[in-house]
């Protein structure tokens, strides 16, 4: 921070901020005053002198109220901003104070999500009670961002040649297998194996747009020098089973997420031929070392548990990171 900015930051008074968001809200300095309980004069003392702190006029004064200027509504938006940040900031430090020990953000794909981190995330809060996972479900190249930003201490995804390119570093965690996804019956529920190139004559159920799958069969269908015709876009596996159960395509999905959803449609697998439908799922960091130690606690327990589930001519000794 340069010293014009910690000059800056020293004359922003917080209060001073928590009242013109009651203002700007309400459109009143006295109503504002009422709700805060305190003098409509000390309110209007602290807007003048945030004015002059920031060198600009933020409101329009008349008989009825105010009204924002340009600036204050910039300002307004930038207030709200840090207001949140601060309340957030004392939700998450009481955790500390009553009890909580670590807490660890995660950025997860979807495939990760539905096949393997409920199981894992369970066994490790078993085993960790006092530390507290935030899990959000995004889209890789998402995830990747959000771990080179700060947003996420560690990520879950398909990460590909992506991790080096955000300079973020990438460890093994699981492998999954796309499979094409037909109802019972249909022409290509007979194929022990198919390649990708022989579905696209017939109408497919794809994910959206930005998800590695979609990305992964457009690429495929471009480099046969064909179109997926795709009849329509969803957001989740399941609404995807249950369009392909209703008669609307065909789709591809990882082969365990097919089989961990039971009942959403009378569906058959089918394996994929081609070798991008085999992947892995991996664990991105800025930097695994410099993880603070429940998360690389987590980290290693999510690479143990993923050695035990390996077929053993797969498993190797886990490279653990711990301090």
């Amino acid at each position: 921070m340069r010293p014009t900015e910690r000059s800056f930051a020293r004359r922003i008074d917080l209060t001073s901020l928590q009242l013109f968001v009651a203002v700007c809200e309400l459109g009143s300095i006295g109503r504002a005053a009422e709700r805060e309980f305190i003098a409509a004069s000390a309110v209007s003392k602290r807007l003048s002198d945030l004015e002059t702190t920031l060198e600009t006029p933020l409101l329009y004064r008349h008989t009825r109220g105010v009204d924002l200027t340009p600036a204050g509504q910039s300002l307004l938006h930038h207030a709200r901003s840090v207001l949140f940040s601060l309340e957030k900031m004392q939700a998450e430090l009481s955790e500390y104070a009553d009890g909580v020990r670590g807490h660890v953000r995660i950025h997860a794909n979807i495939s990760a999500i539905v096949q393997f981190l409920p199981e894992d995330l369970g066994a490790f809060s078993a085993g960790h009670p006092q530390v507290k996972i935030d899990l959000e479900e995004h889209l890789s190249t998402e995830i990747l961002r959000a771990v080179q930003e700060g947003a996420a201490d560690l990520g879950i995804c398909h990460a590909g040649d992506g991790a080096a390119a955000h300079g973020l570093q990438a460890l093994a965690y699981r492998s999954d297998e796309l499979v094409l996804i037909v109802p019972r019956g249909h022409a290509l529920a007979r194929e022990h194996r198919i390649a990708f190139e022989d579905t696209l004559e017939f109408d497919h159920v794809g994910l959206h747009t930005n998800s590695s799958i979609y990305r992964a069969t457009r690429e495929a269908a471009a480099a046969a020098g064909r179109a997926i015709r795709l009849r329509i876009h969803v957001t989740s596996l399941d609404a995807m089973c249950r369009m392909i159960h209703n008669g609307l395509g065909i789709g591809v999905m990882p082969r365990r997420a097919f089989e961990l959803m039971h009942g959403v449609g009378d569906l058959e697998s089918v394996p994929l031929a081609d070798a991008w439908a085999r992947r892995e799922i991996r664990l991105v960091a800025r930097d695994f070392s410099t993880l603070p130690l429940t998360a690389r606690l987590l980290v290693d327990h999510l690479r143990e548990r993923a050695e035990a589930a390996a077929p053993p001519a797969a498993q190797a000794a886990p490279n653990k990171i711990t301090a």
